[in-house]
């Protein structure tokens, strides 16, 4: 069950809100319910009716579906300022994933009503949320061309260097900070932690990545 946290209750820095005055925000700030879920506490379930669009404060979320083997197939993690749940605030259609909490997570929940109002009352909302959607369009064809072509190997490649980024340091390396646990690199490349380990016990053998303790050098 979700519980009340410490955690501070502002949405000043949520990227939905950046553009609006700031007693504009506070007012919001009345409106909305707060919760705060634990790590791996479910805060939205796919076959729940609820209609509610849902602001991250602090902490991350991580959006999931599963087959109907019960394999987890991960779409997104949603980390602080960002938004998650808009589609049915917006159309009133079912579900179309399930949340849980990644850690401790202070989450806003907006009624429909008011979250549709708001979208109407600040073009600037209205675009934030336009360009959100369509590079979620875009993530879902570029997961639909992976799974049409690609095997479930090339598949924890490619995801392996969606995670990666410059190493800050400049040595020539790419690197995966925090790197993930492997059913999660799993879920992103729609296979099973099995082919993930082989995976990377291979590139490990192969001088092409090693992994530093939280770190993964590529």
């Amino acid at each position: 069950m979700a519980e009340t946290g410490t955690l501070p209750r502002s949405l000043a820095n949520i990227d939905l809100f950046l553009e609006l005055p700031r007693a504009e925000v506070e007012a919001i700030e009345k409106l909305v319910r707060w919760r705060t879920y634990k790590a791996g506490e479910q805060i939205l379930d796919r076959a729940s009716d609820n209609k509610d669009a849902f602001l991250v404060v602090e902490g991350a979320v991580r959006i999931v579906n599963y087959s109907r083997s019960g394999r987890e197939v991960a779409y997104a993690v949603v980390n602080a300022n960002g938004i998650f749940g808009e589609l049915a605030a917006i159309d009133g259609e079912p579900r179309s994933a399930t949340v849980v909490a990644v850690n401790k997570a202070l989450v806003a929940t907006v009624s429909p009503s008011l979250f549709v109002e708001l979208l109407k009352r600040h073009p600037s909302m209205l675009m934030t949320v336009t360009r959100r959607l369509a590079r979620i369009v875009r993530t879902c064809d570029d997961r639909i061309m992976d799974l049409s072509t690609l095997g479930a190997v090339q598949r924890v490649y490619v995801e392996l260097l969606r995670m990666a980024r410059p190493d800050a340091a400049g040595a020539g390396f790419w690197v995966i900070y925090p790197m993930p646990p492997h059913k999660e690199i799993a879920a992103r490349a729609s296979t099973t932690r099995e082919t993930v380990a082989r995976v990377l016990s291979q590139l490990s053998s192969d001088g092409l990545v090693e992994k530093r303790d939280k770190v993964l050098y590529i």
